[in-house]
């Protein structure tokens, strides 16, 4: 682990402040992307999406792009409470977009980072995972999107990986929409997002960006390095229904990477 830098300074390399993080150029969100189809091969792959659109541009030129690889011992360690989670449960509301599956959140659930609330708004699989963990990739990768009031979005990562049967994926897997693009709210089920998160908890933190179209920058992405775990026919059943759906690893490109224990 490198030597430590003092917790001001490391806040603000990452462009935040503990009094209220300020991310002025995320207020983008993905549903700007609907109108241009783009995709994860060919043409409308990854390495063409800044060519779709101008709205895109970011996604071939920015310099704070996600996902990244994660470098453990590159890391600077803090230990004071940073972040917090208050996940309550919710009906299940969850939506086949062609891409993922995406469950939309209602109210009332948040991460809190520094002095600023990030409400949870829905979260959503890829596989594989986007982002590298010391070079190791994981089965999938599970997003949980937040918003704060005033616009600034958050993150929340959590790694998949194959072992034992999940049970609160497969109240998610036995909902999916057959067809794409119509939400489908089952009101007598309920889903906890906290259910994903593992017991151990330790954070990767950085500044990045969504890592869909339009690729909006200076995005909060909190990593946790511990994975859970999914059978694998849990996996296969999203696997052979959606095509990968992960975007290649970008630069780092100096920006500074806070474990948070």
């Amino acid at each position: 682990m490198s030597n430590a830098v003092p917790r001001r300074q490391l806040l603000k390399l990452l462009g935040m402040s503990i009094l209220g993080t300020s991310f002025s150029n995320c207020v983008t969100s993905p549903a700007r992307a609907t109108s241009v189809s783009w995709g994860y091969i060919g043409k409308a792959g990854p390495e063409h999406w800044g060519e779709l659109s101008p709205d895109f541009q970011l996604c071939q030129l920015g310099k704070q792009q996600t996902p990244i690889d994660l470098q453990i011992t590159d890391v600077n360690a803090i230990s004071q409470d940073l972040l917090s989670i208050n996940y309550q449960p919710t009906a299940l509301h969850l939506i086949n977009n062609g891409k993922t599956i995406q469950v939309n959140y209602q109210a009332g659930s948040y991460l809190k980072y520094g002095q600023q609330n990030f409400e949870l708004l829905q979260f959503h699989f890829h596989h594989f995972s986007e982002h590298r963990l010391n070079g190791k990739i994981y089965d999938m990768e599970l997003h949980l999107v937040h918003r704060s009031q005033n616009g600034d979005l958050a993150v929340m990562a959590v790694f998949l990986q194959t072992g034992n049967f999940n049970p609160t994926l497969q109240t998610i897997w036995d909902a999916i929409p057959q067809e794409p693009g119509v939400e489908t709210r089952i009101e007598d089920i309920n889903i906890d997002a906290s259910q994903f998160l593992p017991t151990q908890q330790t954070f990767l933190v950085y500044s990045g960006s969504l890592t869909t179209p339009p690729c909006s920058e200076n995005v909060l992405w909190c990593v946790i390095e511990t994975p859970i775990e999914a059978s694998r026919a849990q996996i296969d059943q999203f696997s052979q229904r959606f095509p990968p759906n992960a975007r290649p690893l970008q630069p780092l490109n100096n920006r500074v990477v806070l474990e948070i224990i």
